[in-house]
């Protein structure tokens, strides 16, 4: 009895050291949620039910395009970053120890220059009068004195940059799973590169793959700064609209604003929801 007693003492001192922790979960977290979902169900100014908020979004052209835009390019750069980012991962995973180290300091660093600066940086290389355009123009390289920055493809140059070394330092965990061994005994079996890779690599990879994937889409749909600064609001994407209904000059939609954000948070759950049921499809296939 004693000893049981002792155990339930010690499960009540580790709640206590939690509760500081679900505190911070449930004031910044869980109530703030709950708010942006209960209010986006309110009429502008009013308490009163409605779903107008989500109707005028679907039927309103400005909002639609934001929507489609930010899948788009969530999509498109996460779908590139993915690929660029396995081959770097590869690459690095059979790279000697010392390589392997100055990679991940050059991937920690341009992992974290994103938002503002890098922005920034863009304008300064690849602006109407940037470096590289300006280099461009003057040796008659056409790609680079027509390219515009301020455009779908400008944004999704910035989009691909920071996709690409958050990709792949997700990745690389995955990588250092495979083994040696694997390769060795398909090589032995007569079998190529491309087998190994088609038939064991990749479904080997798949779960990390997936899961850097949907992550990548998470980040790049929520992404505001960088966008901002490079387009304001000439492009139209769900994280400026709904910035513009909370800190506009004239009139503030808070209600609507957190219909956008309700968008958001779906289009988030969704790729993730997406994710998860691949993998067990892919996963009971495997067991059968």
């Amino acid at each position: 009895m004693k000893y049981l007693k002792s155990i339930a003492n010690h499960k009540k001192a580790y709640l206590l050291a939690l509760l500081p922790f679900a505190v911070i979960i449930i004031m910044f977290e869980l109530i703030p949620l709950v708010t942006v979902i209960v209010r986006s169900f309110f009429s502008h100014g009013e308490i009163s039910f409605t779903l107008q908020n989500y109707v005028d979004i679907f039927s309103q052209k400005l909002y639609r395009d934001a929507v489609l835009n930010s899948i788009q390019i969530s999509a498109v750069s996460s779908l590139i970053g993915i690929i660029v980012a396995f081959f770097g991962a590869e690459a690095a995973n059979s790279a000697t120890d010392k390589t392997r180290n100055l990679f991940m300091s050059l991937l920690n660093m341009t992992s974290n220059f994103a938002g503002i600066p890098l922005a920034f940086a863009f304008i300064i290389l690849l602006g109407n009068t940037g470096v590289l355009v300006m280099l461009g123009k003057n040796f008659g390289i056409g790609g680079l004195a027509e390219f515009k920055l301020y455009s779908f493809n400008g944004l999704l140059l910035t989009y691909i940059y920071f996709q690409i070394p958050m990709a792949t330092l997700l990745l690389l965990p995955s990588f250092d799973g495979l083994k040696k061994e694997w390769r060795e005994s398909v090589s032995l079996m007569g079998g190529s590169g491309y087998h190994y890779w088609v038939k064991v690599g990749v479904p080997n990879l798949l779960p990390g793959i997936l899961g850097t994937l949907s992550t990548l889409f998470a980040n790049s749909i929520a992404a505001y700064a960088t966008a901002y600064a490079l387009l304001a609001g000439n492009y139209s994407l769900l994280p400026i609209r709904i910035s513009e209904q909370f800190v506009g000059d004239v009139v503030q939609r808070k209600e609507f604003g957190s219909a956008l954000a309700v968008i958001l948070m779906l289009l988030m759950v969704a790729a993730t929801l997406l994710n998860n049921i691949i993998l067990k499809r892919q996963r009971g296939e495997g067991t059968r």
